[in-house]
């Protein structure tokens, strides 16, 4: 059963916003099951995460250097909301770079520093990642240390010197919690609060990182929190782009980043990281929309995560192959950037008809958006492979809509359907879902009726096309290559080439040549016919 506009939209819940300077407030949380105890957690759950090679290591490093060493932010708080941590974060007075790079050595593993400027390090060891830092900006204890956090709910700590002192056998330990800053009491909560008012003046980029976790641990910020964002939201330029991007495409895989983008919204920031969104505020659009440019762009965003977390529902005939492509995370990032920036061309191109009609166009505005995302993808350092896949969902997002039209006035032909699986390639199931998102986000009185329903069959046949005639033949041996039509029709190598090879590749789709004599037939009446055409051109 495909989704209906209003049973898509009565699927909306605001995890963020509950007003401009509130940003929660919308769901209760229970506290984490694995929360038992206040102020301590049990030896049993550190010695889940530190697997016996490491401890055994540590131990070692520990007496050399002659420091108590902490298991500290994010790990800690993974632990208490009952999530597994990523990586394990260490914490020691002072030479955190010597004795990471002395962990590496001794483990086999790979030493990187992280900061120039700050006594921190990675190990990437027997496939965990361990950041080992040293107390901060001067700080002498670790209590202090974790008032300088960014967030109460990563400064948190706990001293390893039972689990490495050989007491991993008494699973049922109580370890005091280092808790300088109430953190505990806000992983209850699901609260995301600043530690101390400095906290994003001497880091903006914390500003961001709080709605990024917000997404991610389906926390909330609390008031003092955002207000503090909404005033200083400017700060965020101070930022290096890398850490702005990674701290961006970190949002985006949460199944919650439309709503950390709407609390962006109000509170000033997401103009600042993404400016070119600023433009499309305000656009009008045709009466098939019943948004601007900029609210469209957010609610499709919104449908793709629907679709994401039930891809059947948006197609009940190939779902399996949607839900196959969303298996990746990688396609999902690639998916919600396109649905967030694929009308950034619209400003630049709209127009309004003289005439009682005065009906609002933007034509070319997908080649339009493909360029300011470039712009965007620059300025962020994406990397080559994120900017092409987005440039090219984006660059054909409206041609199944195109194949609508043309399927409303009667047969839609094989040929169009071949053509666009193939110029969409392995991207023709996120290519389908936008689409889908981007129907289900315009419900203007003019939309066409179970547009929906239309997209999901429009999938269904070229999901098919592409299993039965596309397929088959890019996986066979090609009839014809360059070196026949040389060798065969005489002719030099050039762009022609392509041109030729393509379309007998189109025609053997279409099932119209089957054979190689066939293939050179269509090859040489096309060349025939290319060279009569420049000949008359001259």
């Amino acid at each position: 059963m495909y989704p209906t506009k209003q049973c898509i939209s009565e699927a909306r819940t605001d995890l963020f916003l509950a007003s401009a300077g509130d940003i929660g407030g919308c769901f209760p949380h229970e506290p984490s099951s694995c929360i038992k105890t206040l102020n301590h957690l049990y030896l049993s759950q550190l010695d889940g995460i530190v697997p016996p090679w490491l401890r055994k290591e540590l131990a070692i490093l520990r007496r050399e250097c002659g420091q108590e060493l902490y298991l500290s932010g994010g790990s800690l708080r993974d632990l208490l909301l009952g999530r597994i941590p990523h990586d394990i974060d260490l914490t020691i007075a002072q030479g955190a770079q010597h004795f990471a790079q002395t962990l590496a050595e001794c483990t086999n593993g790979a030493f990187v520093p992280l900061d120039a400027g700050e006594d921190v390090a990675r190990v990437v060891s027997g496939g965990l990642v361990i950041d080992v830092a040293a107390f901060r900006e001067g700080t002498n204890t670790i209590e202090e240390d974790l008032q300088l956090r960014d967030f109460t709910i990563n400064a948190l700590a706990v001293s390893l010197d039972n689990l490495l002192d050989g007491q991993a056998g008494d699973t049922g330990l109580a370890l005091p919690l280092l808790d300088p800053c109430g953190g505990y009491a806000d992983i209850k909560e699901r609260l995301i609060r600043m530690t101390h008012a400095e906290a994003f003046s001497s880091d903006p980029l914390r500003m961001l990182r709080a709605f990024r976790l917000a997404a991610t641990l389906d926390c909330r910020l609390d008031t003092a929190t955002s207000a503090a964002i909404q005033r200083d939201h400017a700060l965020i330029r101070r930022s290096a782009a890398e850490r702005v991007a990674a701290e961006l495409n970190a949002l985006m895989l949460s199944p919650r980043s439309h709503g950390a983008i709407l609390a962006m919204q109000a509170n000033g920031l997401l103009f600042e990281v993404l400016p070119e969104l600023a433009a499309s505020a305000g656009v009008q659009q045709p009466a098939s929309h019943h948004l601007d440019v900029l609210g469209h762009s957010l609610e499709a965003l919104h449908q793709v995560e629907l679709l994401i977390a039930e891809p059947e529902q948006g197609f009940p005939g190939c779902g399996q192959l949607m839900r196959a492509w969303l298996s990746d995370e990688h396609n999902i990032l690639i998916l919600k950037w396109a649905a967030l920036l694929h009308d950034l061309g619209k400003p630049a191109t709209w127009a309004q008809a003289s005439g009682p009609d005065g009906r609002i166009t933007f034509y070319q505005h997908e080649q339009a958006g493909v360029a300011l995302v470039q712009a965007l993808a620059k300025r962020l350092r994406w990397s080559t492979r994120q900017t092409e896949r987005i440039s090219l969902l984006i660059s054909q997002h409206m041609r199944p809509f195109h194949l609508l039209n043309v399927a409303r006035q009667g047969d839609l032909s094989l040929k169009a359907c071949i053509r666009l699986v193939r110029a969409v390639g392995e991207e023709l199931p996120g290519l389908l879902l936008l689409a889908q998102a981007d129907a289900l986000a315009g419900k203007g009185e003019s939309r066409p009726e179970n547009m929906e329903h239309e997209v999901a069959e429009l999938a269904t046949r070229l999901q098919q096309v592409r299993d039965d005639r596309v397929l088959p033949v890019q996986s066979s041996p090609p009839l014809l290559g360059g070196r026949d039509l040389i060798e065969e029709l005489g002719l030099t190598p050039g762009p022609l080439f392509r041109t030729i090879l393509e379309a007998v590749d189109l025609a053997r789709m279409e099932g119209e040549i089957t054979s190689r004599a066939e293939a050179l037939g269509l090859a040489q009446s096309m060349a025939a016919a290319i060279v009569q055409e420049e000949k008359v051109g001259k």
